[in-house]
């Protein structure tokens, strides 16, 4: 087949993984161009994609301009997450396939477009949500599909990490309402998005309380949710950015009538309990999966990621995160933010809220 045309829209702290996972998928797809509105940083992703591959990608300070005069298949987004809706959707309208950073947008309504808008002109929308990918997670998964834990009861997602006030005047947009949300919104939406996958997929009702205790950010450095799910499961949400004084631990559990597992690690990437009531083949998988943990709390999903985005292109399939999965971990955060704003739990198929609907609530904690 023809390899895939990338490029490469967003040149900040996560779009080394995407220069990689291009890198590692080379014979399917092929990085022609990387665009940034800092064209110093475009540069430096066009050299490090060059030293890996021999080849420099072009470079671009307007993502329009390059698509005007590039061929190009796929636009990767990797951009501040506020802009993330506006960039896909002038993509998806002028006929690229789009795979685009978490979270897929600040706004139901927004979300709801990208995927009406992907089908309407039938390109593919994938969501990077690598930790899908992870051998763990991807053993947690069949052991659910099997019905290896019987009747779900609860599962819960605890991100548990630091980002001090450096971290966020390093780029000032992160921590608003207008171009990110606060710590559940960007640090915790992949855990979220594992839980629920885990979970059976289907929230029915969110209730939440946040706060913002330390950080002098807009949005909140501590959130707690509870989800009850469809089929009655209830999982449970903890994720802070003020533990002292470094990340402390990312864990997903799942807890079942007769199974319980617990995955952990730097980036939900090694198996830390394994108990069943049956044993089963799988097990002895398991047991050989564990190995170092990755370089950052990144991971290392892209590649795969990239590999299954681009095989749902070619035959014409959902991505495993494609755009109507990704939602649900969104929807789940701002349902939360609403939750925190009415003090109400929020049923999730009604609900219709963006993080620029928190823009009067103040989450700071007050303290004497």
């Amino acid at each position: 087949m023809n390899k895939l045309r990338f490029a490469l829209i967003g040149c900040g702290r996560i779009s080394k993984n995407h220069i990689v996972a291009s890198a590692e998928n080379k014979d399917i797809c092929e990085l022609v161009a990387v665009c940034d509105p800092v064209t110093e940083r475009a540069e430096q992703k066009a050299a490090q994609y060059e030293e890996l591959m021999g080849v420099r990608p072009a470079v671009y300070a307007d993502y329009k301009k390059m698509l005007e005069e590039m061929e190009i298949d796929c636009c990767a987004i990797a951009t501040e997450s506020g802009y993330h809706a506006e960039i896909a959707l002038y993509c998806i309208q002028h006929g690229k396939h789009v795979l685009v950073e978490k979270p897929m947008a600040l706004s139901t309504a927004d979300a709801e477009k990208m995927i009406a808008e992907a089908k309407a002109h039938k390109v593919t929308l994938g969501v990077c949500h690598q930790n899908r990918f992870n051998a763990p997670i991807q053993q947690l998964h069949k052991a659910l599909e099997d019905g290896r834990f019987g009747k779900l009861v609860n599962g819960t997602a605890r991100i548990l990490w630091n980002r001090t006030m450096p971290y966020y005047e390093q780029a000032p947009w992160r921590g608003t309402w207008a171009q990110d949300g606060g710590t559940l919104m960007n640090q915790c939406i992949h855990n979220i998005d594992l839980l629920q996958w885990s979970l059976g997929g289907e929230p029915d009702t969110v209730m939440a309380m946040t706060g913002n205790f330390l950080r002098d950010i807009q949005a909140e450095d501590f959130g707690a949710i509870l989800i009850r799910f469809k089929n009655g499961a209830i999982g449970i949400v903890e994720g802070t950015a003020c533990v002292y004084p470094k990340n402390l631990e990312e864990t997903l559990s799942i807890f079942g009538g007769t199974g319980t597992a617990v995955i952990g690690g730097l980036a939900v990437n090694r198996v830390q309990t394994w108990n069943f009531e049956e044993p089963a083949p799988q097990d002895d998988e398991v047991a050989k999966i564990n190995g170092t943990d990755p370089k950052d709390v990144y991971g290392s999903g892209h590649t795969p990621l990239y590999a299954n985005y681009i095989h749902a292109i070619e035959n014409g399939v959902d991505p495993l995160v494609s755009g109507t999965e990704a939602i649900k971990a969104m929807k789940i955060i701002l349902a939360a933010y609403k939750s925190q704003k009415t003090g109400q739990p929020v049923k999730f198929d009604d609900l219709e809220f963006s993080t620029l609907d928190m823009q009067d609530s103040d989450v700071r904690w007050h303290r004497g």
